[in-house]
C-alpha cells in the first residue's frame, strides 16, 4: 500500500514540477530504478508493487519523443546515454535474476517496445545486439511460463528487424565453443552497488554514432564469417521451444517467426538453420505424429472433399467435426501442418528449402508413407493413396514437390525397358494399381497420376511418358531413300497411310454434330490451303480430328440426340486447359517440332513405358469396364494429350503415322475396340433407343425406374442380355479425350 501511495505522490510531483530537459529526465528515471536496489531490502515484493514499471515506461516515452524531435538517423543524448552506460546489459541481468519477481516480464516488454518504436537501426550497436542475444537465450526455457506472451512478442520483433536488414542475422550466429559474453557490471559484481556504477568504457565499435562500423566489425568477427559448422542459432532454438507451448496462439506466433527467419537470404544463416538446429526434426516429427493419428480407414471422398485449412487458422469444433465423419479433426490437423511445411519450404532460402524438403521425403514419405502404399490390405491401400493424392494436390513449393516426385517415380532419366520396369518398387506398384482388381483402388490411383501430370514438374512427364518417345522409335524404320521418295497426296497424306475417311468401318456420312466447323474453332488458327501439307511434316489437324470423330459408327452415337451434349460443349474448357498447360510448360526446353529422324535411333526396340502400357491395356478393355473406371482412364489420357510436346502429339494423336512392327498407339488401340464394338451392337435389339435412354440416365436427364438398375455404366436388366453386355454408351464419352486433345494439338 505504501509503495502505491509513493508512486501516486511521485506522479503528482512530476505533473506540478517544471519540465526538465529530456536527458536529465531520462537519467532521473534510470536512477529511480537503480536506487530501488540500494534502498529496498525486501526483494520478495512483486515488481508491480514498485515504481520500476513506471520508470521504464517513462524512459521509453522520452526516447520516442527525442527521436521524433530530431532529424532522421540522428542519435540524441538520451539514446547516447542508454548505449554508453550499457543500460540494456544491466536490464538483462536484472531480468535474468527476475529480481524483483516479475522483472523478466518488464525487461522483455521494454526490449520489445524499444525495438518496435525506435526507427533508427539499433541492432548494429554492440551494446544492443549483445544483450538482445543474451535475452533471446532466456526465451523458451520453460514451457507454459508466465512470461511466454512477452517472450514471443520479443522474439517476433527481433525476427521482423532481421527481415528488414537480413545482414544483421550474422550477429545472432554464436560459436558453440567460444560464446562472446560481455559481462555487465551487475553480472561481474553480483551486487546492488554494481548496478549504480555501470562500466562506461567503450571500444571504437561501441560508439553509438558509428553503427555501420560496428556492423562491419561484428560481421567480420562473427562466427558466420568463418567457415565453421559449430554455430548456435539461439533465435531459432527459442522459437522451436515455443512451438511446443500448450497455448495455440504462442505456437502460431512462433511459426510465423520461423517463417521470417528461413526466408533470410544469408547463406551462413541458412546453413546454420538446417545443420545446427532441430527445425527439420520439428517439421517431420510433427508431420509423422499427425499422420499416425489418422484413422486406419477413411472414405476417399471425405479425404478429397474436406475443406482446405491454412495453418494458423485451424479453428474447429470437436463435436461438429466428429458428427461429419470420424477422423475429420485429425485430418484437418495433418493438412494444416502439411500446409505450414509447404509454405515454410516455399519461402525458405534455396539451400535451406532443399535440405528441409529432403528431410520431409526421408523421414515422412519414405519412412511412413511408403510402407502404407506397399501394403496388401485393400482398405489400407485405398486410404493411403487417397491421402497421397490430397497431399500432392495441396503442395505448391517447388522443392517439396520435386522430392515427392523423386520419391514416387525415382530419379532415372534413361528410357524404360521391360527389364527395368520393376527397378523402382514403389513406382512399379503404383502403376500396377492403375489396373488393380479393386476398381476403387484403380480409380484412386489414376486420380493420383492425373493430379501428378498437372503439377509443374518436368520430371513427372519425362519419367511417365516422354523418355520412351525421345528417339521416335515407334515409327517404322524405313531406309532414307524411301522416305525421300515418298510424295504427299493432294490431301496431305503419305502414300502408305490408310485413308481412314474412306474406310467402310467409319462410313462417309458423319452426323452434323460430329463434323468440325472451321468457324467454331479452326478460325483462330493459321489457315492452310487444302492441297498444302505442313512444312514440318505434321499431319494437318483437321484430318486428325475427323479421323477420331469417324471412329465411332453412327449407330453407336447418341450425342446428337441430346441437346448440349456434343463435343462442342467441351471446347471452351479445352482451350482454357490447354492455355494453362502451355503456361506451365513454357519454361521447359520442349522443341516445337519433332526430333529429326536422322538423329533418332530407330533401331532401338520400342517400349511405350509401363505407364502408357497400363493405360492402353485399360483403354483396350473399355467395353467391359465400369463407367467410373473408363471416365478416369480417358481423363488421364486427355491430360497427357494436352501436353504441347511434339513426340507426344505425334504418338498419341496422329493416326497417319506408320508404326513400327509390334507397336501400338492410342489410335490403334481404339480401332480394335471399335471392331469389337461393331460385333456387339448387332447382338442387342433396338440398340439405338436403349443407348439413348442409358445416356440420358447417366447424365441425370431421365429418372431411374425400380427395375432399371445401372451396372457398369449400362442398364443390363433393361437390355435383358447376358452379363457380357458392355456399357456401350460409355464409349462415345471416352472419345472425348482424344477429340479435344487433338483440337488442342491444333491450337499448339
Amino acid at each position: 500500500m505504501f509503495s502505491k501511495f509513493t508512486s501516486i505522490l511521485q506522479h503528482a510531483v512530476e505533473a506540478l514540477a517544471p519540465s526538465l530537459p529530456l536527458q536529465e529526465d531520462f537519467v532521473y528515471h534510470w536512477k529511480g530504478i537503480t536506487h530501488y536496489y540500494i534502498e529496498t531490502s525486501d526483494d520478495k515484493a512483486p515488481v508491480t508493487d514498485t515504481n520500476i514499471p513506471s520508470h521504464l515506461e517513462q524512459m521509453l516515452d522520452i526516447l520516442t519523443q527525442e527521436e521524433a524531435e530530431r532529424e532522421s538517423g540522428e542519435t540524441g543524448p538520451c539514446m547516447e546515454y542508454l548505449l554508453h552506460h550499457k543500460i540494456l546489459e544491466t536490464l538483462y541481468t536484472l531480468g535474468k535474476a527476475d529480481c524483483p519477481p516479475g522483472m523478466k516480464q518488464q525487461v522483455l516488454t521494454f526490449y520489445t517496445k524499444l525495438l518496435a518504436h525506435i526507427r533508427q537501426p539499433l541492432l548494429p550497436h554492440i551494446n544492443v545486439h549483445r544483450p538482445v542475444q543474451k535475452l533471446i537465450r532466456l526465451c523458451g526455457e520453460v514451457l507454459a511460463a508466465p512470461t511466454e506472451n512477452e517472450e514471443i512478442q520479443f522474439l517476433c520483433i527481433v525476427c521482423a528487424k532481421l527481415k528488414q536488414d537480413p545482414y544483421l542475422v550474422n550477429f545472432f550466429l554464436e560459436n558453440k565453443s567460444k560464446r562472446p559474453e560481455v559481462k555487465s557490471p551487475a553480472a561481474a559484481e553480483g551486487g546492488k552497488d554494481s548496478v549504480l556504477a555501470p562500466d562506461t568504457g567503450q571500444s571504437q565499435a561501441d560508439h553509438p554514432g558509428e553503427p555501420q562500423a560496428a556492423a562491419a566489425a561484428a560481421a567480420t568477427s562473427s562466427p558466420a564469417a568463418n567457415n565453421n559448422n559449430t554455430n548456435n542459432y539461439n533465435l531459432v532454438t527459442s522459437l522451436l521451444n515455443l512451438t511446443k507451448s500448450p497455448d495455440g496462439r504462442i505456437v502460431v506466433k512462433a511459426c510465423e517467426g520461423l517463417m521470417l527467419l528461413v526466408s533470410l537470404p544469408e547463406p551462413a544463416a541458412a546453413k546454420c538453420l538446417t545443420e545446427n538446429t532441430e527445425l527439420c526434426e520439428l517439421l517431420t516429427d510433427r508431420l509423422v505424429s499427425f499422420y499416425k493419428a489418422l484413422p486406419p480407414s477413411m472414405d476417399p471422398l471425405d479425404i478429397e472433399t474436406v475443406e482446405s485449412v491454412n495453418w494458423g487458422l485451424d479453428v474447429y469444433n470437436l463435436k461438429e467435426d466428429a458428427a461429419v465423419f470420424t477422423g475429420k479433426r485429425a485430418l484437418i490437423s495433418f493438412l494444416s501442418w502439411l500446409d505450414y511445411c509447404d509454405q515454410l519450404i516455399k519461402e525458405a532460402q534455396k539451400l535451406a528449402a532443399a535440405v528441409m524438403a529432403k528431410a520431409v521425403r526421408e523421414r515422412f514419405f519414405v519412412s511412413v508413407m511408403e510402407p502404407q502404399l506397399m501394403q496388401t490390405s485393400e482398405v489400407g491401400i485405398l486410404t493411403s493413396t487417397a491421402l497421397l493424392n490430397r497431399i500432392i494436390r495441396q503442395v505448391t513449393s517447388e522443392a517439396l514437390l520435386q522430392e515427392i516426385v523423386y520419391f514416387l517415380l525415382g530419379e532415372d532419366k534413361e528410357a524404360e525397358t521391360l527389364a527395368t520396369v520393376a527397378q523402382n518398387p514403389l513406382r512399379h506398384r503404383l502403376i500396377e494399381h492403375c489396373d488393380h482388381l479393386s476398381d476403387e483402388i484403380s480409380i484412386m490411383t489414376l486420380r493420383l497420376f492425373e493430379q501428378l501430370i498437372q503439377k509443374p514438374d518436368q520430371h513427372i512427364l519425362h519419367s511417365l511418358v516422354l523418355r520412351g518417345l525421345e528417339e521416335r522409335n515407334y515409327l517404322e524404320n524405313k531406309p532414307q531413300e524411301e522416305r525421300e521418295e515418298r510424295e504427299p497426296l493432294e490431301n496431305g497424306q503419305p502414300h502408305d497411310a490408310v485413308d481412314l475417311e474412306e474406310d467402310p468401318l467409319f462410313g462417309d456420312d458423319l452426323s452434323p454434330d460430329s463434323r468440325l466447323s472451321g468457324s467454331d474453332w479452326l478460325g483462330s488458327s493459321p489457315q492452310h490451303s487444302p492441297d498444302h501439307s505442313k512444312s514440318d511434316g505434321k499431319t494437318e489437324v483437321h484430318k486428325i480430328v475427323n479421323s477420331f470423330l469417324c471412329l465411332v459408327p453412327d449407330e453407336a452415337k447418341s450425342s446428337y440426340h441430346v441437346e448440349g451434349t456434343g463435343y462442342d460443349t467441351y471446347l471452351r474448357d479445352a482451350h482454357r486447359q490447354f492455355r494453362d498447360f502451355c503456361g506451365v510448360c513454357q519454361r521447359w526446353d520442349w522443341r516445337g517440332s519433332p526430333k529429326p529422324l536422322e538423329k533418332c535411333n530407330l533401331d532401338m526396340p520400342f517400349f511405350e513405358g509401363h505407364f502408357l502400357k497400363v493405360l492402353f491395356d485399360r483403354m483396350g478393355r473399355i467395353l467391359d469396364q465400369p463407367y467410373d473406371v473408363n471416365l478416369q482412364v480417358t481423363a488421364v489420357l486427355s491430360k497427357l494429350s494436352l501436353l504441347p510436346h511434339p513426340h507426344l502429339h505425334e504418338y498419341l494423336l496422329d493416326p497417319y503415322i506408320s508404326l513400327a512392327p509390334g507397336c501400338r498407339s492410342l489410335f490403334s488401340v481404339i480401332v480394335r475396340v471399335v471392331g469389337d464394338l461393331m460385333l456387339r451392337i448387332h447382338r442387342i435389339p433396338d440398340f439405338t433407343p436403349k443407348l439413348l435412354l442409358v445416356r440420358k440416365r447417366l447424365l441425370g436427364l431421365e429418372p431411374e425406374g425400380v427395375t432399371y438398375v445401372l451396372t457398369d455404366g449400362i442398364s443390363r436388366s433393361f437390355f435383358e442380355v447376358t452379363s457380357e453386355t458392355p456399357p456401350l454408351s460409355l464409349f462415345l464419352s471416352s472419345q472425348r479425350g482424344p477429340q479435344y486433345a487433338a483440337r488442342r494439338c491444333h491450337c499448339a
